[in-house]
């Protein structure tokens, strides 16, 4: 009788695959090297968020804080020598001729603060606008009474624009212009990095901007109701909010747009880097330019969060005074932002076609 005999040998066929084989396999294909590239470039944008939040506030020094001093003009040049002479040069002090020139300094954001000094008495005056920075008033108010401890003289301090009753310390202008910043880079990371939105041409890149306008139309109203009216936090400049929100959104989404057509998802790193890493603690929200270090104080001006905050205070605060330079960086991100986009989408648009195989 014939015996039959069946190969076991499966070596060849799938069923050979073993559980630890199977999870190498997903073990490679999961962890590739852009992947791990892609962990290591969250780790530095992690690292140089700790490092910049902690590095611009971990010790909030004054340095050059602009100071009017009002003083008769036998003792004025001798009270601003010694301002300027203090330890660390935490003041920048000059003479002004009255308490009505020292206010209007104050209120256009040329000085932060002014002394009145009262040459038939013992008490001078400290005046502040808190609401251009609560920080900083406190700070030259701190340094005042010390040097006028020094001479056993009294300080009365008079706050000459402080914040809004529903603005607690005068830090809803930079919140807000951080949710605008957010919304906006947000927004075109989604775009770009959802199914079919990235673009390959200028025509999307078109098309994405031109949705991103329309977003920031939306969001800066959507700003400018809640500090407004729903919260009261801001109020009397709906519509001057409204304009600054929409730009600042706009610039920002614009920047993010740029970034990423250049440089793929890396360039949402490089957009939260610009905007959060950099831009959060530079923006003088926590504290003003003038107790930053020198870094910090050095971009904060030129960085959108920066830009925006002061725009948003000044207009609400200071009747619109020292904006322009605010604007005109904002306006800058968003031009320069969309044209970078559409360039870079146009070359991308180009190589690819160079790349292609020609048709018959």
């Amino acid at each position: 009788m014939a015996t039959t005999t069946t190969s076991t040998d499966t070596t060849d066929g799938p069923a050979s695959t073993t559980p630890r084989s199977r999870f190498g396999a997903e073990l490679r294909d999961a962890v590739s090297a852009r992947t791990i590239l892609l962990v290591v470039a969250v780790l530095a944008v992690q690292m140089g968020f700790v490092l910049s939040y902690i590095g611009a506030f971990h010790a909030p020094k004054p340095h050059h804080i602009p100071i009017a001093v009002v003083a008769p003009a036998s003792v004025s040049d001798a009270a601003v020598a010694q301002l300027n002479r203090l330890p660390d040069e935490p003041l920048l002090a000059r003479g002004i001729p009255g308490e009505q020139q020292a206010r209007a300094l104050i209120l256009d954001r040329s000085v932060e603060a002014a002394i009145v000094v009262d040459a038939g008495g013992t008490t001078d005056t400290l005046l502040v606008a808190s609401a251009g920075g609560v920080a900083v008033s406190t700070t030259v108010q701190q340094i005042a009474q010390a040097v006028q401890a020094q001479q056993h003289r009294q300080l009365q301090v008079v706050d000459i624009r402080p914040p809004d009753a529903g603005d607690g310390r005068g830090m809803s202008s930079f919140y807000l212009a951080l949710g605008w910043i957010v919304g906006g880079y947000l927004a075109a990371a989604i775009l770009g990095m959802a199914a079919g939105a990235r673009p390959a041409n200028v025509h999307r890149t078109v098309i994405r901007l031109g949705v991103l306008a329309l977003y920031a139309l939306g969001s800066g109203l959507g700003g400018a109701v809640i500090v407004g009216p729903v919260m009261n936090a801001l109020p009397g400049h709906f519509g001057a909010l409204w304009l600054f929100g929409s730009l600042v959104v706009f610039a920002a989404a614009a920047t993010t747009v740029a970034l990423q057509n250049l440089m793929g998802i890396i360039g949402v790193g490089v957009a939260v880097t610009l905007f959060v890493v950099l831009g959060n603690p530079s923006a003088g929200g926590a504290y003003p330019y003038s107790l930053l270090p020198p870094f910090w104080s050095g971009i904060g001006p030129w960085l959108p969060p920066g830009a925006a905050t002061t725009a948003v205070r000044n207009t609400v605060y200071f009747a619109g005074h020292a904006v322009a330079h605010s604007v005109w960086v904002l306006a800058g991100y968003a031009v320069v932002g969309s044209v970078a986009a559409l360039v870079a989408s146009r070359g991308k648009a180009q190589v690819s076609s160079a790349a292609s195989p020609s048709q018959a």
